[in-house]
């Protein structure tokens, strides 16, 4: 199992972003995934899930900003994040779920949302 994060990097308050997470090893339709961040000194905060029909749930200090979604054809996994602020900064991490707990993460993506 491979979970592979792309699409970080440097934004200015307001600005957009889109996250990939590339997954391989695994039939990626058959599991919910995840986004989870961690910020600077803080503890791992959960973002978003997505089941493998696309049925979605997204923590409040997001919801309305970040749309998860997935393309079970691609194995691909995205979050993309409109209107970032600087509480956004973090590293974001995909995962997988498998029906217990997140069994497999990736390496993660840092975003740094700053003038």
């Amino acid at each position: 199992v491979q979970l592979v994060e792309s699409g970080g990097g440097l934004v200015q308050p307001g600005g957009s972003l889109r996250l990939s997470c590339a997954a391989s090893g695994f039939t990626f339709g058959n599991y919910y995934m995840s986004w989870v961040r961690q910020a600077p000194g803080k503890g791992p905060e959960w973002v978003s899930q997505i089941s493998g029909r696309s049925s979605t749930s997204t923590v409040d200090s997001v919801n309305g900003r970040f749309m998860t979604s997935r393309d079970n054809g691609k194995n691909t996994l995205y979050l993309q994040m409109n209107n970032l602020v600087p509480e956004d900064t973090a590293r974001y991490f995909c995962a997988r779920h498998n029906g217990f707990t997140y069994d497999y993460w990736g390496q993660g993506t840092q975003v740094t949302v700053s003038l």
